[in-house]
């Protein structure tokens, strides 16, 4: 009966999150844990602020996760520890019509409604969940929880949801609960990412597929900018909005339809504002396209070239970044073995991601933590990652 048996990699750092929740569960709860959960953070290669309008991405999981150990209750309550901020939340399951309250919770509150709203009787649980996904930092801790929840949920309740029914209650959570009007890219990647591959999505289909990684000349590299963003009252909700408006203005579904031409034909009814907006969008659908030839070619100058192109549309099309993530940039385009960056997930702050010569890794992060602190006065947080495994079940006692 259990819905999700995918078996997560088991590398040094899935043990050691495995092992840490584990210790928690007991420390808190007194008893063993009936299951252990874990999905990645992600990292959007190309496809920036495409999802919700039903463009295409390419993006990878991170080797940075949430793990959820959870554990079954004789009553409809739902506890759940994070070390994010050591708190405990404690509410009914009954009464998640009091929420959102603002806080880390939400995400795990989202979740329960939505499973229930699938016709899944989630029962009352016990939660700890540690993650070492920067928060705030455009790489989806958001989505890490909520997907890690839903499967520890799911699976105690046995109900048979498949993956990608999944995928899109975790998406609604975060729309219609926590407020935040993301679309698919964080949610799919999280639950369909592979070790050494690239997800490529159709945003309006679903349609997907894995793309092989055609060169191991590369690392990818998330600086993190430690500048935080509140996205929920952020211009984020906006973005979409004014997307949607572009859209309605020229007849069609979504800027998945439209070409440059037909942007270039419609710049007076458009305006600037939308004009700027709709042109990120339908170049970035074109950046995806072409990004998949030259990732499967593994020519990684190219893909560096690609990513610079898909900064400055964020940055200039569509506004999406700050000084912070500019200073982050240039000191990462300035130090050796950088063949590009661009700012990831939906800016304002966050991370940029760095497409780096492997065997210059080490020096590239000396090099940016020191240029950037010296620029900025923030001390950031800056990491290499390979492409990881998707979200899945690890056993309880953290072995293979």
């Amino acid at each position: 009966m259990i819905l999700y048996n995918h078996e997560c990699y088991m590398d040094a750092p899935t043990r050691a999150l495995a092992g840490r929740a584990e210790t928690e569960f007991r420390n808190r709860f007194e008893r063993e844990p009936d299951v252990i959960a874990r999905a990645p953070g992600r990292l959007e290669m190309l496809g920036g602020h495409t999802d919700y309008s039903e463009g295409f991405i390419m993006a990878l999981a991170i080797e940075r996760a949430t793990v959820v150990a959870a554990g079954e209750r004789d009553d409809l309550h739902l506890r759940a520890w994070s070390d994010c901020d050591e708190t405990e939340a404690s509410f009914e399951l009954s009464r998640l019509d009091e929420g959102p309250w603002g806080r880390w919770w939400d995400y795990v509150a989202g979740v329960a409604q939505e499973l229930a709203a699938e016709g899944c009787e989630v029962p009352g649980a016990d939660l700890a969940i540690v993650s070492d996904v920067p928060v705030g930092g455009g790489v989806s801790s958001s989505a890490a929880i909520e997907v890690a929840t839903a499967i520890a949920l799911s699976t105690l309740a046995e109900c048979s949801i498949d993956p990608e029914t999944l995928a899109l209650l975790c998406q609604r959570a975060e729309n219609e609960f926590v407020g935040m009007r993301c679309g698919i890219l964080d949610q799919f990647t999280s639950v369909f990412a592979r070790t050494e591959r690239v997800l490529w999505l159709d945003c309006r289909t679903l349609k997907r597929r894995l793309v092989k990684m055609g060169s191991d000349e590369a690392r990818f590299v998330v600086c993190d900018t430690k500048k935080p963003r509140e996205l929920v009252g952020s211009a984020y909700n906006e973005r979409r909005a004014q997307c949607e408006q572009a859209s309605e203005l020229l007849g069609v579904r979504t800027l998945r339809d439209v070409d440059e031409p037909t942007l270039d034909a419609n710049a007076d009814l458009l305006g600037g504002t939308l004009l700027r907006r709709a042109r990120h969008v339908v170049t970035e659908n074109q950046r995806v396209q072409q990004g998949v030839k030259v990732l499967e070619a593994g020519d990684v100058e190219a893909l560096g070239t690609l990513l610079n192109q898909s900064h400055l549309s964020l940055r200039d099309n569509y506004e999406v970044s700050c000084r912070e993530l500019e200073a982050m940039r240039e000191a990462a385009l300035e130090a050796t073995g950088c063949f590009g960056a661009r700012l990831i997930g939906a800016g304002f702050g966050g991370c940029v991601l760095a497409l780096v010569r492997a065997e210059a890794e080490d020096e590239f992060i000396t090099t940016v933590a020191r240029r950037y602190e010296t620029q900025t006065g923030l001390g950031p947080a800056i990491f290499g990652t390979d492409a990881a495994d998707g979200a899945g079940l690890i056993p309880a006692d953290g072995e293979d």
